[in-house]
């Protein structure tokens, strides 16, 4: 099967691509390469990926290059992961987000409602459209209607827009809200990255909310392989229903950031110093995952304990830094 991954220089994109093509896929790759963070890092991981997949550097925001693409290489399932991430960003560079989510997740539909043979989308959403209204564990049956910051509003809009293309023109979709993913060949703008850094380095990090927050933290492995199912098993929906259907993908055993730097403290072997801030604008203080739905209908089953995927994460990023 022929899919075609947006954003596969990107985190989720890469270890999806890899997983896809350990099973056997034709993977094609877009993603324009920015520098949201490090070049080098992206470059390194199309690099891993080698000639085992086929890449297209472009913006999915230019609609006719997205749409020309689609039509070049036909595939069978996109699966579209290319995003403007991060709450904090948000609120300094609102516009990237209108043009990267917005326009650009526009361009996707677009290109799929004229694509011939395409089975379905699976499109990247966030935990974030949850907002602070919602009770743990989050449900995909919640209204999710109050978002905190402009990257959750922009992850919403995403699903608002592919529900009505669903309706539409019946291009059958499956969203997936993330819940913090973590892992080897991550991004270095997450929590546990910038604490194993500064850590490493000896310098003091910061832990908002004086520590009392949780995080849903799903490892890379489990995700990519939620992705994976989601992908390559075509969605059925009853007759007149249309065709859009949203799942958690989560690990639902929410972590106190406290335990995070403790398990990281251990596994470097060093103590870190800590200076405890307030909350920051757009955050959330709980995330967890009713994974129910998406077990129920893909046999997801995470299975990585925080313990363990942190000591995968430190031991890649020692490497890392060798190199």
């Amino acid at each position: 099967m022929k899919i075609l991954i947006t954003g596969i220089a990107g985190f989720i994109g890469f270890h999806t691509a890899r997983r896809l093509v350990a099973d056997g896929h034709d993977v094609v790759g877009i993603d324009n390469v920015n520098a949201y963070y490090s070049v080098d890092l992206k470059r390194a991981r199309l690099a891993e990926l080698g000639d085992s997949v086929t890449v297209h550097e472009i913006d999915i925001a230019d609609h006719k290059a997205v749409h020309d693409l689609m039509q070049a290489e036909m595939p069978s399932v996109v699966v579209h992961l290319a995003a403007q991430p991060g709450v904090r960003y948000s609120i300094e560079q609102p516009f990237d987000y209108a043009s990267a989510n917005l326009i650009g997740h526009l361009a996707l539909l677009e290109a799929c409602r004229h694509a011939k043979g395409l089975s379905h989308m699976v499109y990247a959403s966030s935990s974030s459209v949850y907002g602070e209204t919602s009770n743990p564990p989050f449900s995909e049956y919640e209204a999710a209607n109050e978002p905190v910051s402009l990257y959750a509003a922009t992850k919403r809009c995403d699903e608002l827009m592919s529900s009505s293309y669903a309706h539409l023109y019946g291009i059958r979709q499956i969203g997936l809200r993330f819940f913090t993913v973590y892992g080897s060949w991550g991004r270095p703008d997450m929590a546990y990255w910038k604490f194993t850094e500064q850590m490493v380095k000896g310098e003091p990090i910061h832990i908002f909310n004086h520590g009392e927050m949780r995080r849903d933290m799903t490892h890379i492995s489990d995700v990519a392989a939620g992705v994976a199912a989601a992908a390559s098993t075509p969605p059925t929906f009853r007759a007149g229903v249309r065709p859009h259907r949203i799942y958690n993908v989560g690990n639902s055993r929410p972590e106190r950031l406290l335990d995070m730097v403790e398990t990281l403290e251990t596994l470097i072997g060093q103590p870190a110093t800590k200076i405890f801030e307030g909350m920051q604008p757009g955050d959330v203080e709980e995330t967890y995952a009713d994974i129910r739905r998406f077990k129920a209908d893909y046999g997801y089953d995470p299975k990585t304990k925080m313990k363990d995927g942190l000591g995968e994460f430190v031991d890649w990023y020692v490497d890392w830094r060798r190199r």
